[in-house]
């Protein structure tokens, strides 16, 4: 099974302003007043983009890399609200993309989006309810928030016309700036919210995900979980991944939140991408954390052996955004992203090697 997976897609505010179907420029933030000034601070760094862009110029490389690798499925974790309605939440910043924009996401033939985030609720109960439905109608799987919790906590199922299927779970964690009132309840809409990373919630997973496999299921868990920046990998982060690799059955850790890479770990064969880094936003011109270059991220193209879930490769293609739009990052930012992966993959038993075409293969 060829998966392709990344990180954070924000498709919303500035970039939202790029697309065919722009929402309301109006934002509510302190530092800026209307979603256009995202872009011109993108156009002072590094030049002009196109207004009503091509439903399809986000994702500019990419889509080349996407056609020669063929994935069966591609898994995105989609931080913005997909939604017209104006009854923003008062957490200081605020993402929306208008459902019009929706094409964007087919346009790279994604497949399922994680929800359990921070940014999903953004708009209120109104704006997840419509973001549910655009992407329903839109024909793309999700998984991680829903009109109630047992929506929430139910996985995304992708059936391969071979009759093999991949399950996706999202998971959200506090630790990634996750409000605890957003937590869906019985009779409440809301995300599926982890109470912590212990050995019950570990428990608690393994029972959902034995109620949905079946024998030759891949099981993916999408989670949304630690600080925007800083490397460390958190002992309970670590401990929690490969309890649900036993107990629960997992193939692969989806982990999302920071903004920039982390190290890579496989354990008992199984993938752990303990944060994938932002792959499309619209920080461009933001300053601050320079150093961690949150405007170059990875492709993540994942072979697993089906049905029995065992890591087969690792190719990733390093990418930066620039002018809102994937570029394949070479150079100096390649070497970057290589030198970043080896010295934090010491610390977690893998590193990477250079292909003569600039992608990066993992070891372990």
């Amino acid at each position: 099974m060829r998966l392709f997976i990344c990180g954070d897609v924000m498709t919303g505010r500035g970039i939202d302003q790029t697309l065919p179907h722009p929402n309301n420029a109006r934002i509510y933030e302190s530092f800026m007043e209307s979603a256009i000034g995202y872009v011109e601070l993108a156009e002072r760094k590094n030049g002009p983009i196109p207004r009503q862009a091509g439903i399809s110029y986000i994702w500019g490389d990419a889509l080349e890399e996407l056609k020669r690798f063929g994935p069966d499925f591609s898994l995105i974790n989609l931080e913005t609200a997909v939604t017209k309605n104006e009854e923003h939440e008062y957490k200081g910043i605020n993402y929306r993309m208008h459902p019009g924009n929706v094409g964007c996401l087919k346009a790279a033939g994604i497949d399922c989006c994680s929800l359990a985030n921070n940014h999903i609720l953004d708009l209120g109960y109104p704006g997840l309810e419509e973001t549910l439905e655009t992407l329903k109608k839109a024909g793309i799987r999700y998984a991680g928030a829903g009109g109630d919790l047992e929506e929430a906590e139910a996985s995304a199922i992708l059936e391969h016309d071979d009759g093999g299927r991949v399950l996706v779970f999202s998971f959200g964690h506090v630790t990634s700036g996750i409000p605890l009132s957003w937590a869906a309840a019985a009779d409440r809409p809301g995300v599926n919210l982890l109470p912590d990373l212990s050995n019950a919630t570990a428990l608690k997973i393994k029972k959902k995900v034995e109620e949905a496999r079946r024998k030759d299921d891949i099981v993916i868990a999408s989670i949304h979980w630690g600080p925007n920046w800083g490397y460390e990998v958190q002992k309970e982060q670590r401990k929690f991944a490969r309890e649900i690799i036993d107990k629960a059955g997992i193939d692969i850790i989806h982990g999302h939140s920071s903004h920039h890479i982390k190290g890579i770990e496989v354990y008992k064969k199984r993938l752990i991408l303990y944060g994938c880094g932002d792959f499309i936003n619209d920080y461009e011109g933001i300053l601050g954390y320079e150093q961690y270059r949150g405007d170059l991220g990875l492709m993540y193209l994942v072979s697993v052996e089906s049905p029995k879930g065992a890591l087969l490769s690792v190719q990733m293609i390093p990418t930066r955004v620039r002018r809102f739009r994937v570029e394949l990052a070479v150079g100096k930012d390649g070497l970057w992203l290589m030198e970043t992966l080896n010295r934090e993959g010491a610390k977690l038993g893998t590193n990477v090697e250079e292909n003569e075409d600039g992608s990066l293969i993992l070891k372990w």
